[in-house]
């Protein structure tokens, strides 16, 4: 029997990474808002790897961060291992990556949404979602309690319609043995065009039972950077890792039991990720490899369970076993968690908008893995975007839109809306067209403004960011106008580095533009350098050194917001538009893009039709700048 339980102004549904920045920024906007778990002890669990950033990843969580989310000061606070990825290439793909206590991540997230006000956890499956005839949408739980809210965040991640597979085996669940969220679909039907995506996780192994003799051993970094600005924890290095390989025998292990598996022989529908293949799938797909790289990565600091990245696999459980075992280091581990695929409904996100509000359901966002993306990161970015908007659309203030120009976050949220994904979406350096100014370093100079118009952002952290800023001007000023005098020690530091000696006194800033030369190689000869943050150092070099690559991109972006600027009115009949081709009348029709800009960037839509597009706007005087205020 139903009963009315409570109204509030902002529900979400799940807490995974998506659902935890979304009801935490909805609340902090000062919206009452509930968020439905199906498990309160597993908030922010990592049902994969135990790790938070990576490549492209990592500029996720420190845009996050900037912008007042949570996802980083967690990451810092459960920190066990710390290290800073392509530190070989240069700075626009520098990605920070940590090892994570899964368990302790899980307690930190719980926690701070346990303590924020304006924000009630519910432990409960949302098996009925409705729309009311007074605007209100209608939320009922499996017990029967009826929830009212103005909007709703569908952050589902892999639970709705989840399905298991090994080998042979398959049931309805969840990840991690929790249960899945088998009826929420058929009301969701009813909005929106479901779809099934797939993807997995490997074995788990008791460490006590693995030898690491013969093993690569990966340490965390020397100098730990935290992804946080905030400087509110300071991480430290507690673990390390493993490298080990798969070999001849674990090949034809696998390859002699393709008939087994169930991505081979039909039985998984869903599509899986192409970026994160499972290792049969990798078995098929790189048959020349003579073998992969598995990290063997600890689970927490107070487990002995180690994650096996690299083997993600639905094989049966016995085939698991002997190729496993096949592994150096793994020849007598003791398996304790199997791997499996995971099966579950999605939607296709190009019936969203920018701000994640469905295009033709009012007051419905979605985020994560239920908006067709893959990656703890990749969630967590799109459950703030879909909160916030969740609340300044309850309040009736202005949506929050991100660009490409200014943030991956930007830029994979325009992807997912404007460019679909027909697998689960993950986010790489290579899908945006600015990195060389979207660098990860630079996140707080580039949306903590937003973050404090927003209100997510606290005065005292603005203030620091001022003064950031203020000390990053001064130094550039100061290397400009230093001279550092000839001496034979600078001209031996300068061989020593591979580079051109110098025949008189030279600026500092000259000698900052050589690639083979750095703050720290120059430091004996720069006596008059002011007590400033590495941070601060960091910037105005990579400004001094790629400065003509950051004024190309600059004016890049500044063609590209000329054509985002034109707005494109959302009752636009395309199919009357003459000179519009036939496809490019039906994408247009179906993605109904929010500008130009989104237009152009539509499989489909060609130049030309974008020339009949700005001639349409100018005929009919539509097409002016629309602020995006905060």
């Amino acid at each position: 029997m139903e009963y009315f339980a409570a109204e509030y102004e902002v529900a979400v549904i799940g807490a995974g990474h998506a659902g935890i920045e979304a009801a935490l920024a909805s609340a902090r906007l000062g919206c009452r808002t509930i968020c439905f778990t199906i498990n309160l002890d597993w908030i922010g669990n990592m049902p994969c790897n135990p790790s938070i950033g990576g490549t492209s990843k990592g500029h996720l969580v420190r845009e996050i961060d900037a912008l007042g989310g949570e996802m980083g000061l967690a990451a810092d606070a459960t920190l066990i291992q710390s290290r800073m990825l392509n530190l070989g290439k240069g700075p626009a793909v520098h990605s920070l990556r940590a090892q994570i206590d899964r368990r302790k991540y899980s307690e930190y997230m719980k926690h701070a949404m346990e303590q924020q006000d304006n924000l009630d956890l519910k432990q409960a499956e949302i098996v009925s979602l409705s729309r009311e005839a007074d605007g209100l949408w209608r939320l009922v739980t499996q017990f029967g309690a009826v929830f009212t809210a103005k909007a709703v965040v569908l952050a589902t991640g892999t639970f709705l319609s989840g399905k298991i597979f090994v080998g042979d085996v398959s049931f309805s669940g969840g990840p991690d043995g929790m249960f899945p969220a088998n009826r929420l679909s058929s009301s969701l039907s009813n909005y929106m065009t479901l779809r099934r995506f797939k993807t997995g996780t490997p074995a788990r192994v008791n460490r006590r039972t693995v030898c690491f003799d013969d093993l690569e051993v990966q340490q965390g970094d020397d100098r730990i950077v935290p992804f946080s600005f905030s400087g509110k924890y300071q991480p430290k290095n507690k673990a390390v890792c493993y490298i080990t390989y798969t070999n001849d025998e674990t090949k034809q292990i696998i390859l002699d039991n393709l008939s087994r598996s169930p991505l081979f022989g039909g039985e998984i529908v869903g599509t899986g990720p192409r970026y994160c293949p499972s290792i049969e799938d990798k078995m098929v797909r790189f048959a020349e490899k003579k073998r992969h790289q598995i990290f063997i990565e600890p689970c927490g600091l107070d487990t002995e369970e180690l994650y096996l990245q690299g083997l993600s696999s639905s094989l049966p459980e016995d085939v698991q076993l002997r190729f496993i075992h096949s592994i150096k280091g793994l020849e007598h581990c003791m398996v304790m968690r199997t791997a499996y695929a995971i099966e579950y409904d999605c939607v296709d996100p190009q019936q969203m908008n920018a701000t994640l509000e469905f295009t033709d359901v009012p007051n419905l966002y979605g985020a994560g893995q239920f908006n067709g993306s893959s990656g703890y990161e990749e969630a967590a970015a799109q459950g703030l975007i879909a909160g916030i908007n969740a609340a300044r659309k309850v309040q009736g203030k202005s949506p929050f839109v991100l660009d490409r120009a200014g943030s991956y976050i930007g830029t994979l949220i325009d992807d997912l809306v404007t460019k679909g994904c027909n697998e689960p979406y993950r986010m790489m350096t290579s899908r945006s067209e600015y990195r060389l100014l979207l660098r990860q370093d630079n996140a707080d100079l580039r949306l903590s403004e937003e973050g404090y118009r927003l209100g997510l952002i606290s005065k005292e952290r603005i203030d620091a960011l001022h003064e950031k800023e203020a000390q990053i001007e001064a130094e550039k000023s100061r290397v400009k106008t230093t001279v550092l005098p000839l001496s034979p020690q600078l001209n031996e530091c300068l061989i020593a580095h591979g580079t051109t000696p110098v025949d008189k006194g030279v600026h500092l800033l000259e000698l900052l533009r050589r690639p083979q030369l750095d703050y720290d190689t120059l430091a004996p000869f720069d006596k008059d350098r002011p007590s400033v943050s590495r941070d601060v150092l960091e910037q105005v070099q990579i400004d001094i050194k790629y400065d003509g690559y950051i004024r190309r991109q600059q004016a890049q972006v500044k063609e590209m917001r000329r054509l985002e600027v034109k707005k494109l009115p959302q009752n636009i009949d395309y199919a009357a538009i003459e000179g519009l081709r036939l496809e490019a009348r039906e994408k247009l029709s179906k993605i109904k893009p929010q500008n130009i800009g989104q237009a152009s960037r539509i499989s489909g839509v060609s130049p030309a039709d974008i020339s009949v597009l700005l001639i349409y706007l100018a005929k009919h005087g539509e097409g002016e700048t629309e602020a995006n205020g905060t």
